[in-house]
């Protein structure tokens, strides 16, 4: 799960799932273009609150240089304690992912 600098605001750092790679074609939801293909050097990131989520569907696809860090677990309230799986829900799979 990557941690990166917003793409509105670089002084924010943010936490999101990455959904897509360049090159993938994505189905977006709520984006001004149904489909995208991510472009050379960026990803295609979402939050896992779909419509409650300041992500790649409200700003498009992020700059690879706005990658910060990785974060790997959720250790604040202690309750919520758990380590962050990278698991990708089956229906935001791209559609089509770019041989290399």
């Amino acid at each position: 799960i990557p941690c990166l600098r917003s793409p509105r605001n670089p002084e924010q750092k943010i936490i999101k799932r990455v959904i897509a790679l360049e090159g993938d074609i994505i189905k977006t939801i709520g984006y001004k273009k149904k489909y995208v293909k991510v472009p050379h050097g960026h990803i295609w990131v979402e939050g896992d609150h779909h419509g409650h989520s300041f992500d790649s569907n409200a700003f498009g696809p992020v700059s690879l240089g706005l990658l910060h860090a990785r974060a790997t677990h959720i250790l604040w309230p202690p309750q919520r304690w758990q380590r962050l799986e990278p698991i990708l829900p089956p229906e935001r799979e791209p559609l089509r992912r770019e041989q290399e």
